[in-house]
C-alpha cells in the first residue's frame, strides 16, 4: 500500500493522494498502489495517446472512476461521479443506484451479473461477497488487470468508447491451475457526464465469456485434466 503524500500521485488516476484525500476511508486501510499494474499497463498497451488529447482524457477517467468504485468506501468520497445521480447497468440491464450495486458485492460482481441457471455459472456472482470476489481475482491476476481505451467515439457529456482490459493468469482461479497465458476482455462503455463533469451514468456491453474462459482453460486443481472454459453470452455480460 502506498502512503497518502503528493509524492505519490498516480499519473492515470485523479483523487487517489493529496489533501484532498486527507478523510477519505480506503477499502483496504490505504490507498492502493498501482506501480505493478501501472507497469502492466505501459508495457502491454496497443495505442499511446497523445497528451492532452481526448483519448488520454478518457481513459485516466476510466481509470480514476475504477479506483474509486473499487476502493473508497464511502459515496461522499467519490469525485469522479455524483453519488446521488449516478446509476450502472450492465449489458442493457436496469440501471442500478451505487447502494443497489453494492447489494451486489460492488466491484466484479457488478461486471459479471448473468441470467445463465446456477449450474452452468462458472463464476456464480450470487455466491460471491465482494472480499471473496476480490481474492479470487487478485489470486488469479497478482499483477492485476490492465485497461486500455481502444477508441473513443464521441466525448463528453456522452462518451462512448471502446475498450480492452488484459492480464496474465499467473494464479489459481475457482478450482482450475494457472495457465500464465495473457487473458483478455473487450467491451464498449457509456458515460454520461453532467454539467460540474461527473459521472451521473454508466453503462457497459460485454461477454463475461471472454473473461471467464480465459480463467477456466487450465487443467482442474482435483488432478483432471478437463477444460471447462465455454463463453457463455454476456449480453452477454459487462466487466
Amino acid at each position: 500500500m502506498a502512503s497518502s503524500g503528493v509524492e505519490d500521485e498516480d499519473k492515470y488516476r485523479s483523487y487517489l493522494h493529496g489533501e484532498g484525500e486527507r478523510n477519505t476511508k480506503w477499502k483496504y486501510g490505504a490507498p492502493p498502489n498501482y506501480d505493478v499494474v501501472n507497469k502492466l499497463f505501459e508495457e502491454g498497451r496497443t495505442k499511446i495517446w497523445p497528451s492532452g488529447s481526448l483519448e488520454e482524457k478518457v481513459q485516466n477517467l476510466v481509470k480514476t472512476w475504477e479506483m474509486e468504485m473499487f476502493n473508497k468506501v464511502r459515496s461522499d468520497d467519490y469525485k469522479s461521479v455524483d453519488p446521488k445521480k449516478y446509476t450502472f447497468s450492465l449489458n442493457g440491464r436496469e440501471a442500478l443506484t451505487i447502494e443497489e450495486k453494492r447489494k451486489l458485492g460492488g466491484g466484479y460482481n457488478s461486471f459479471l451479473q448473468t441470467s445463465l441457471p446456477e449450474k452452468f455459472r462458472i463464476y456464480n456472482p450470487a455466491e460471491e461477497t465482494a472480499d471473496s470476489s476480490h481474492t479470487a481475482f487478485t489470486s488469479a491476476f497478482p499483477r492485476g488487470l490492465a485497461l486500455e481505451i481502444l477508441h473513443v467515439y464521441s466525448g463528453p457529456p456522452v462518451i462512448v468508447y471502446k475498450f480492452r482490459h488484459w492480464g496474465f493468469m499467473e494464479g489459481p482461479f475457482k478450482g482450475h491451475e494457472p495457465t500464465g497465458e495473457i487473458v483478455e476482455l473487450f467491451g464498449m462503455s457509456v458515460f454520461e457526464l453532467d454539467e460540474q463533469e461527473k459521472i451521473v451514468k454508466v453503462e457497459f456491453f460485454l461477454d463475461r465469456g471472454e473473461l471467464l474462459g480465459g480463467l477456466t482453460k487450465g487443467a482442474s486443481l482435483d488432478g483432471s485434466t478437463e477444460v471447462a472454459a465455454s463463453s457463455c453470452p454476456f449480453l452477454k455480460n459487462t466487466g
